[in-house]
């Protein structure tokens, strides 16, 4: 092997992870809505959950990858410790699929039938059709499509360009001595985990070891030892990623780390004794090629996981021994950034953390409508303290959105997260008028001012009026009900005239002597605040219709029905016109 192959095996090398990552991130974004829809179905049903880490393995490519998205999705909520565990299980099969992948690269033979699934046969293909997609279509989808088969020709290309460059290690003597250690298991073992650990891919230092295999110098008995490692290396990625998460998200790793080491103790233990006790040092001298690692990385995985199926909260229970629970402080706030591995959840985890959002703003503006009739401290509170918290979703989210929108997303993606930074401004406004309006009903009680009868009534009025709307704008986002949706705009119309009614009603009596000019500033205020609180609420509605229409020119659809060019429109205004009459 000389200087030409050692660049020939480090370029093969290159484009080989180049093309794994490249694969890998594109299936990951082509198939970030199913991930979603993946996750919705997902239940406490330990085989769905064994399946779905199969299944997202299968499809991102990435044992690594599935687990520390499991990972952050544990840390924030979103599944259950005992859900994470059968989803490793299935994770740790799901990657076995790339060896049998790899392992096309050894296909041998001239009948036609057997050439066709040489990867010089169909690579060029699939590389064609690949740049065909990704430059001359204008469809994103298509787009990744290209991208996924130029990973794939690319991931092909780099492992033959390593078989063909290790080729001639076969006749060097050095490089024989050097596997002859690998006959020591515990130094196999150690092998494949720091190869592993370091390339952060058990798929990939898999595929390492088939192209290494196409030397003919690596026995079966030096190959089992090293896959064994391999899956304890890919663990290393998790315990990288829970630093900092909370307990149960380090838990996780821990579960991850326990099976891979405590599977690897057993079978390497079995086949240390079966070796011995059934005279099987033949496989010491035995070669093994990119077909039997396949097997034997299967193998490897589906017995860990027969092992440990029986023993679930035993692994469970370990995870807990090695982080212990402690005084933590509860956190509402559970975004968390290791979800940006799967845009496309990260997403729909910002929703949900929303969706709180939205129930502590609507909560917190009830609450200051209470105050109006009947102050309370522990109600003030509350609502001081709603709003705060509202305060620290907004940072929050919007950080969280503005870091996520500058990731590669899919069109839906980007337009949810558009739509997520309008809406979370428009549930810290309407806190913002719950403050304010609860420092009315404080002026109030520390004046002793109250209200005449007639305006007492009027007030009462809009405030039902106003309390009905966040409950359809809060609906309309909360349950993506388009009918609450559309009667959020006449209601607005309707809140927006019982403002002028009210304001006209005042100046009558206070031309009469039946008001004072005190309570006139306080019940203006409090008209200005019901009346943005009903405009915040027809923004969130208008969002939820740009949404359904997948259009943005809601403000064009706004001026069509309060033109009255809509039926139902006027439908809506005129029942809650009558409902809400002065």
């Amino acid at each position: 092997m000389n200087l030409f192959d050692v660049l020939s095996l480090i370029g093969g090398l290159a484009l080989f992870l180049f093309g794994m990552q490249l694969m890998g991130n594109a299936l990951e974004k082509k198939a970030g809505g199913s991930l979603k829809n993946i996750l919705e179905k997902m239940t406490d049903n330990p085989v769905k959950g064994f399946l779905l880490g199969m299944l997202v393995t299968c499809v991102i490519q990435s044992s690594s990858a599935t687990t520390v998205m499991v990972v952050g999705f544990v840390n924030s909520g979103i599944m259950k410790l005992r859900q994470a565990i059968t989803i490793i299980m299935g994770a740790n099969i799901g990657t076995t699929i790339t060896a049998w992948i790899l392992s096309l690269t050894g296909v041998s033979g001239d009948a036609w039938f057997i050439q066709i699934f040489k990867p010089s046969s169909f690579v060029p293909i699939l590389a064609l059709i690949g740049v065909i997609f990704f430059i001359f279509l204008k469809n994103n989808k298509k787009k990744d499509t290209g991208v996924i088969l130029l990973g794939f020709a690319t991931l092909m290309t780099g492992m033959q360009a390593m078989s063909d460059a290790v080729a001639g290690l076969k006749d060097v003597p050095e490089f024989a001595k050097i596997l002859t250690l690998f006959t020591n298991p515990v130094l196999g073992v150690i092998a494949g985990a720091v190869l592993t650990a370091i390339i952060q891919s058990s798929s990939a230092s898999v595929g390492i070891l088939q192209a290494l295999s196409s030397t003919g110098a690596i026995s079966f008995g030096a190959a089992v030892p090293i896959i064994m490692g391999q899956n304890i290396g890919t663990c290393a990625t998790a315990l990288l990623s829970c630093i900092g998460a909370n307990k149960n998200a380090k838990r996780t790793a821990f579960v991850h780390l326990y099976f891979n080491v405590i599977g690897t103790i057993v079978l390497l233990t079995a086949f240390i004794i079966a070796k011995a006790a059934f005279n099987l040092y033949f496989l010491d001298s035995m070669a093994i090629d990119g077909f039997w690692i396949a097997i034997v990385h299967s193998a490897f995985n589906v017995l860990c996981t027969v092992i440990w199926i029986p023993f679930t909260k035993l692994l469970e229970k370990l995870a807990c021994i090695t982080v212990r629970d402690t005084e933590e402080t509860e956190h509402y706030e559970m975004l968390d950034e290791r979800l940006f591995a799967t845009p496309a959840v990260a997403v729909e985890r910002s929703k949900t953390v929303c969706e709180k959002m939205a129930e502590i703003s609507a909560n917190t503006i009830r609450e200051s409508f209470a105050l109006l009739n009947n102050f309370d401290d522990g109600i003030y509170d509350s609502v001081i303290s709603g709003e705060d918290k509202v305060d620290k979703y907004e940072d929050r989210l919007g950080s969280y959105l503005v870091k996520l929108s500058s990731l590669e997303l899919n069109f839906d993606d980007s337009v949810e997260i558009t739509r997520l930074l309008h809406l979370i401004n428009d549930f810290e406004r309407i806190s913002d008028h719950a403050v304010n309006i609860l420092q009315s009903a404080e002026e109030i009680k520390d004046k002793n001012l109250e209200f005449s009868g007639d305006a007492k009534g009027e007030l009462d009025v809009m405030i039902n009026a106003v309390d009905e709307i966040v409950g359809l704008a809060y609906d309309s986002f909360v349950h993506r009900n388009l009918d609450s949706a559309i009667k959020v705009e006449p209601l607005e119309e309707v809140v927006d005239e019982l403002r002028e009614t009210i304001k006209s009603e005042h100046i009558a009596r206070l031309q009469h002597g039946e008001c004072t000019i005190e309570l006139g500033f306080v019940l203006t205020d409090l008209l200005t605040n019901l009346e943005r609180v009903a405009d915040h609420c027809s923004n969130i509605a208008g969002c939820m219709l740009e949404l359904a229409h997948k259009d943005l020119s809601i403000h064009k659809y706004l001026r069509e029905v309060k033109d009255g060019n809509s039926n139902e429109y006027r439908k809506y205004f005129d029942y809650y016109n009558t409902k809400y009459h002065i």
